[in-house]
């Protein structure tokens, strides 16, 4: 009966387990891509006050390291399947992910991007200085990524220095 206990006891961590990654998986989506892309040290904090309080919802009154490491394992093993899914649905990496969001287009500002990002004319002007230009005139069109970085494509089709990342500061940070 100690065996099928302790069956029903790892069972119990991966459903718990699985409710809190897709939770805070659900969380994160709504937050926007903004913040996904912009670590301040309050969104550090966060993270660490998010994981302390979870602990307790996946694995419950088990502190043993088997607890633990089933709950590690479930959420690899859930993370890497999300990713394959990701990969292979379109639908699935658009609602996880979102698209891309055009925040200058020929030069000027996109305004209700800029609100429905919560992204100020400031901040992206900063983004594309990071890039080279010295205003939105030279640009032809400015992405908001999935992961927070700004894109640029020049208006007039010049070799721009390529940033692998460039992040958008909060305020306050």
């Amino acid at each position: 009966m100690s065996e099928l206990n302790q069956v029903t006891g790892i069972l119990e961590i991966v459903g718990r387990t699985s409710a809190v990654y897709f939770f805070i998986l659900f969380g994160l989506r709504v937050a926007g891509k903004r913040e996904m892309g912009q670590m301040t040290v309050f969104d550090l904090v966060v993270i660490l006050v998010i994981a302390n309080a979870v602990q307790n919802a996946m694995v419950g009154s088990n502190t043993s390291l088997l607890g633990g490491l089933v709950a590690a394992a479930t959420l690899l093993t859930i993370n890497f399947f999300v990713s394959k899914l990701r990969y292979h649905h379109p639908l699935i990496a658009h609602w996880i992910g979102g698209m891309p969001t055009v925040i200058i287009q020929d030069g000027r500002f996109v305004p209700q991007a800029l609100k429905k990002e919560a992204l100020s004319e400031d901040e992206v002007l900063m983004a594309i200085r990071e890039h080279g230009f010295d205003s939105p005139d030279q640009v032809k069109v400015a992405l908001l990524e999935t992961d927070g970085s700004i894109s640029v494509v020049p208006k007039d089709g010049r070799h721009i220095r390529h940033r692998r990342r460039v992040r958008v500061l909060k305020k306050g940070s």
